[in-house]
């Protein structure tokens, strides 16, 4: 019989108690139903690899707030959210999308913030 309610183990961190695993279960995942997401087990890792490792890299890049910037990626198609202090940083972050593996696209929707 098929699991129809995914189980998704959460690092929860805290200032004080460090880092504590968290489960949450079903519907409680944000709303998100993994059974509904036609990509293959093999793509979805790809995806979430891709979006790790553009995170990973901005957060080493000097000048950029990877704090302020989310991350999506779908079938290779990395899309950019948030907010960035000028165009200048805005087309970094695009490079370093950009030259990631993997990436077959960057979409930026980042706002100039003044």
């Amino acid at each position: 019989m098929k699991n129809r309610y995914p189980i998704v183990l959460i690092i929860a961190t805290s200032l004080s108690y460090g880092c504590a695993p968290v489960l949450i279960g079903g519907a409680a995942v944000g709303g998100y139903h993994v059974g509904k997401d036609e990509r293959k087990a093999g793509t979805v890792f790809s995806d979430a690899g891709i979006t790790a490792g553009i995170n990973t890299e901005l957060i080493k890049a000097k000048g950029i707030s990877s704090n302020n910037i989310d991350i999506d990626t779908y079938k290779g198609v990395v899309h950019l959210y948030g907010h960035v202090p000028s165009r200048q940083v805005e087309r970094r972050v695009l490079a370093i999308c950009r030259a990631h593996e993997g990436v077959k696209k960057c979409i930026s929707k980042l706002v100039i913030a003044k």
